[in-house]
């Protein structure tokens, strides 16, 4: 039968936790379900039980099929086995399950590609990878399992039940955003106050008439200046 790769986006590391526990509870395999959460600030380092930063663990990540039961926790679940990891231009990020393993196998200074190019090999397309990653960059987290096609209708509905976000509405709101940024700011030597002139806005005033003398001039920026209500009366 025919295998499939569903990608389920969550707001933080504790949505996306719930669908894995609930997961494992209708019986789907621990090596064939994967988490990926940003850890910014640390926010879930105290749910992970090791480093994937240490040579020894980008070692044991790869290779063995034991490997994965040990990434995914065992028997105690695939949660028991999360594991911190930094990841330059993604950030630092809580992880666990067969995806760990490539992220891992590309070792500590693998760059955001590795995750848009291990979820691309699952069969991802690779624009919407692109969005996950920048999903997790943002402090989210991403679900991932892979099943067989019978079983994706009831798997949808548990991923779906604990808060999956649309992504496409998300990126369009990203998007938005961006589009959104506020004008730069008034610059340090202009003013804010109405009718007066500045260093960097130039004072017709100023401009040097040679047909005209300095007296006409003078008579001319005064009538100017009472125009404003800013000269003498």
């Amino acid at each position: 039968m025919a295998r499939n790769t569903i990608t389920a986006f969550y707001d933080n590391y504790d949505s996306a936790a719930r669908a894995v526990s609930r997961l494992e509870a209708a019986g789907i395999p621990h090596e064939e379900v994967s988490v990926v959460a940003s850890n910014a600030n640390d926010a879930y380092s105290r749910h992970a039980t090791r480093s994937f930063d240490t040579d020894a663990d980008r070692n044991d990540a790869t290779g063995t099929a034991a490997t994965l039961g040990t990434l995914a926790g065992g028997g105690a679940g695939l949660l028991a086995g999360l594991g911190m990891l930094a990841i330059p231009g993604l950030g630092p990020v809580v992880a666990a399950g067969w995806l760990v393993s490539t992220l891992v196998g590309a070792g500590a200074g693998a760059a955001v590609g590795g995750l848009v190019g291990a979820l691309v090999d699952a069969g991802v397309n690779e624009e919407e990878a692109q969005v996950y990653a920048e999903g997790i960059r943002r402090g989210g987290a991403l679900v991932t399992v892979r099943i067989e096609e019978a079983e994706m209708g009831r798997i949808i509905d548990i991923l779906d039940d604990e808060g999956r976000v649309d992504i496409e509405e998300r990126r369009s709101a990203w998007q938005a955003d961006e589009s959104d940024e506020p004008a730069p700011p008034i610059g340090a030597a202009a003013s804010t106050t109405t009718g007066l002139t500045t260093d960097m806005m130039p004072n017709p005033l100023d401009e040097t008439d040679p047909a005209r003398t300095e007296v006409e001039m003078e008579d001319e920026r005064v009538r100017r200046l009472k125009e404003q209500g800013l000269g003498r009366t």
